[in-house]
């Protein structure tokens, strides 16, 4: 995690003596690790074990043989003791006299979760109660020279919950997501709301109840003289061809009035200097300057996303302090213009419209400080191979880490930042205001020189549980005061303290309030804003209305899969593959879960012939079920201008609507999403009794081209082809056939018929796709014989399949190996062949036993 900028930054041992830094050092502040050394205990406890920091109480009791995986069985429900107790943390350091002649020495904690007391040398010096804030501490005057000790105790989230909880009066709404009967919580109360701590970490419909407790970031000993710069901002002025006017807004923490010296530069060259007196305490100085020539940066499929690495630097007297910055240039807003059907909802980046191709993101792990850096690489490589340009950070989990940003900033991937607030009303006591306050400006200053930033929104789903709900009525009939003192909180924080924190810190960037909504206060419709559509699911609408149910903006529905069985059997055993076992359900948190999963199945498909083979087809299914999706939004463009689709990734092993499971394989949903999200499509689908044929273009050039049409059978017979012109503007979404669906099929056996679209550009298919026009289960499909050879490359092997007969949903396996397929579950025509890529450290032999590759056909 890349927390401390500053250019001195030393590691070492806490045990070490801190003994280096000179009073005439030419770095004014210098930055040490605290993050060794670390023991912890049960409050109460006489002994004291071995800890990780970062780490959670969980994790330290793995590690030392208390507990067991909770991911594994039903052991989750063996550890929820834990959140019940208070655990105490600590280390010891050495301080050398000539640290102690710095002027300030502080602690800086990244991340403390949550409620927690920090000592020096048995001196109280800390009481934190919010797990996204970070907090800074003075601790020279109780410092010693030599030996000292820094211990945290930790009090129980459940515990402190229940005492607020206790408090208020009356209950605040909080949905089921909040797992409090699995917790063995006092009454079942609901006591999440009451906590600045990961909404997540008390269940969710697709994650456990694990609350944990603990230094979750890093801690660093910073001692420094004369000044330090807590930040600097960039702001962007304006930008031409020619030109980009920006400005550096240093913000100063001085102990004494100085001249300073404070400079901007990029990649070592002075870009601007300016000369200012500092005065003692917090203060703010500006230096302007200009880049030539800018290179703008760009989202993934439109461009290059180039990053200019600033640095910032105060010089007083010949000592120094630099802080560095990466920017990349780009003019983005949110435009909201009306129209003859409502109000717009679309991101305009670099003055050019920009259809926004995601998913929603959680947490990758429930617990937090085991999500390494390769970790997230391999998270944000998915997104940007799968041609995403935006995520969506839920508000359910938390502001994510910095390598998060920087990955995103890297490749091209807008970030739809939510406020960590979701699915429940909040207190309205003054000091849970104050502390919302403090943790919006921590994380909105953070995080606003990351161009990949697009907007801050208040809420998940809170405004829709008020009106759409019924929450609003349930408790203006209990009682009309409380649930004015409820909707008054909700105005507090989403009206008035988060807005006003992004107008002040980050004015530049859009707030919108709630997903979804409408505007401000009003809830979500389908012509003014962004939409969350749960009627295919929930309502057990067919996979169909996703074509139809479409709003401006589409930033959440989803379909549940299982993972694969790999994945299974690290949870699971034989003896549980059932998908109404208690430990599949216990890995199931939608209360609908399996039943509806097996509900759109057989509306599909005839039922599996074993739990391997109904894995295969649920991931199928989930994958043709968002397809409809993907394409209809696309379609839909320019008056739908995204859609995110729900989730991307999960925190534990489970059935999820994740189209990766926790071990990041991906799932047949990613592979459908990296098609679906390609920057050209074309698109077959039904409009009344229209078949119609639709062609997206997202490039910002126009493409010539010819669509070419053939109505096969399953052996590769053709039946009926067409070509049609299809010349393409850039930026746009059209028909370009349309045929009486009647007519055309008019005495053909669409039981045995495939249409193949494909766009053809200088000879060369750009874009393709298939349409069957009936449930896989009513199609009659051949035993297709389909081979295989493989072939060394670079990085593993490429796999080369073929078919005589149409081969539907080709999967390949590796058994229980690990390694990463280019492609998979796809349809392979009659007499093709394609090749596959397969990223793997197995060796040839090894991957001879143990390739598997099905068809669907052979599932039943």
């Amino acid at each position: 995690m890349n927390y401390a900028k500053s250019l001195f930054v030393i590691s070492i041992l806490t045990l070490i003596t801190l003994s280096a830094c000179q009073t005439k050092d030419p770095n004014l502040m210098s930055v040490l690790d605290i993050n060794d050394g670390w023991v912890f205990r049960k409050v109460g406890d006489t002994k004291w074990m071995p800890a990780e920091v970062p780490g959670c109480v969980h994790t330290d009791l793995m590690q030392n043989g208390i507990i067991e995986d909770p991911f594994y069985r039903l052991n989750e429900h063996n550890v929820q003791w834990i959140d019940k107790v208070d655990w105490e943390y600590k280390t010891n350091f050495n301080v050398g006299a000539d640290l102690l002649k710095r002027g300030e020495i502080e602690f800086d904690f990244k991340g403390l979760d949550t409620y927690a007391d920090v000592f020096v040398n048995q001196e109280k010096v800390l009481s934190a109660d919010n797990m996204f804030r970070e907090w800074v501490v003075n601790i020279k005057k109780y410092l010693k020279e030599g030996g000292n000790e820094l211990r945290i105790i930790f009090h129980s989230p459940i515990k402190e919950g229940l005492k607020k909880y206790d408090a208020q009066g009356f209950v605040i709404p909080v949905s089921d997501n909040d797992l409090a009967e699995i917790g063995k919580v006092e009454g079942g109360k609901r006591v999440s709301v009451y906590t600045r701590k990961a909404g997540y970490h008390f269940g969710w419909d697709w994650g456990p109840r694990l609350v944990t407790s603990g230094i979750w970031r890093p801690v660093y000993l910073k001692a420094w003289d004369d000044a330090k710069i807590k930040d600097i901002q960039i702001v962007q002025n304006s930008v031409s061809k020619e030109k980009a006017t920006l400005t550096a807004v240093f913000e100063i923490e001085a102990g004494t009035k100085n001249n300073a010296e404070l400079s901007i530069s990029n990649e070592g060259d002075v870009l601007a200097v300016r000369l200012v007196k500092i005065r003692k305490g917090i203060n703010k100085y500006s230096v302007d300057f200009t880049i030539n020539n800018p290179e703008l940066w760009w989202t993934n499929g439109l461009g290059k996303p180039h990053l200019y690495n600033l640095a910032g630097k105060v010089d007083i007297d010949g000592r120094t302090i630099s802080n560095e910055v990466r920017i990349g240039i780009r003019t983005l807003e949110l435009v909201r213009d009306k129209d003859d059907k409502g109000t717009s909802f679309y991101f305009k980046l670099n003055g050019v419209p920009v259809f926004m191709k995601g998913a929603n993101y959680i947490p990758n792990d429930v617990f937090l400080p085991r999500v390494t850096d390769e970790k997230y690489k391999k998270v944000i490589n998915t997104a940007k191979q799968s041609n995403f340009n935006m995520l969506r950070v839920w508000g359910g989990g938390i502001y994510e880490n910095d390598i998060f940003y920087d990955l995103c900033d890297e490749a091209g991937i807008l970030v739809w930042q939510d406020f960590m607030f979701a699915c429940a009303m909040f207190p309205e006591d003054e000091a849970f205001l104050e502390n919302v306050k403090y943790e919006a400006i921590d994380n909105v200053k953070r995080l606003r020189n990351h161009p990949s930033i697009a907007l801050w929104c208040g809420n998940n789903e809170i405004l829709a549980a008020w009106y759409t709900w019924g929450w609003k009525k349930e408790e203006e009939a209990r009682d009309k005061g409380n649930a004015g003192k409820i909707w008054k909180g909700y105005v507090n924080i989403f009206h008035e303290i988060l807005p006003g924190v992004v107008n002040e810190y980050d004015p530049l960037r859009s707030y919108w309030s709630s997903s979804p909504s409408s505007g401000t206060g009003i809830p979500a419709d389908l012509n003014n804003g962004d939409e969350h559509y749960w009627g295919v699911w929930w309502g057990k609408e067919p996979f169909r209305n996703y074509e139809t149910h479409i709003a401006r903006f589409m930033s959440e529905y989803g379909f549940q899969s299982f993972p694969e069985m790999r994945t299974i059997k690290r949870y699971a055993t034989p003896n549980d593959y059932n998908i109404f076992s208690d430990v599949m359900k216990s890995h199931q948190r939608s209360s609908i879960g399996n039943g509806t999963i097996e509900y759109y199945m057989l509306k599909q498909y005839k039922r599996p012939k074993d739990f391997a083979s109904f894995l295969y087809v649920n991931q199928v299914l989930q994958a043709e079920g968002i397809k409809f999706a993907l394409e209809g939004h696309r379609r839909a463009m320019p008056f739908c201008m995204g859609s995110l689709y729900w989730q991307l990734n999960d925190c534990w092993p489970v059935a999820s609507w994740s189209s990766t499971d926790y071990y990041q394989h991906w799932k047949a949903l990613q592979y459908y999403a990296k098609k679906g999200f390609e920057p050209v499509l074309v698109s077959p689908y039904i409009d009344g009794n229209f078949l119609k044929i639709g062609i997206v273009n997202d490039k910002l050039t126009p493409i010539a081209g010819q669509l070419q049409l053939r109505l096969i059978d399953f052996e590769g017979k053709v039946v009926w082809e067409n070509i049609v012109i299809a010349d393409v503007p850039a930026n746009s979404s059209n028909s370009y056939f349309d045929i009486n669906k009647n007519t055309f099929l008019y005495r053909k056996n669409t039981r045995k018929l495939v249409l193949v679209a494909e766009l053809i550009e200088n000879g060369n298919v750009i874009a393709n796709n298939v349409f069957y026009f009936r449930p896989f289960k009513e199609l009659i499909v051949p035993v297709p014989k389909v081979t295989y050879s493989i072939k060394d490359a670079e990085g593993g092997y490429k796999i080369t399949v073929k078919t005589d007969k149409l081969a539907k949903n080709v999967f390949i396996e590796i058994g229980d190996e690990e390694g990463f397929l280019s492609d998979n579950y796809f349809d392979l025509l009659p007499g093709e062949e394609t090749t596959v890529k397969l990223e793997t450290k197995i060796s040839a032999e090894r991957l001879k036993d143990v390739i598997l590759i099905s068809t669907l056909d052979g599932a039943f």
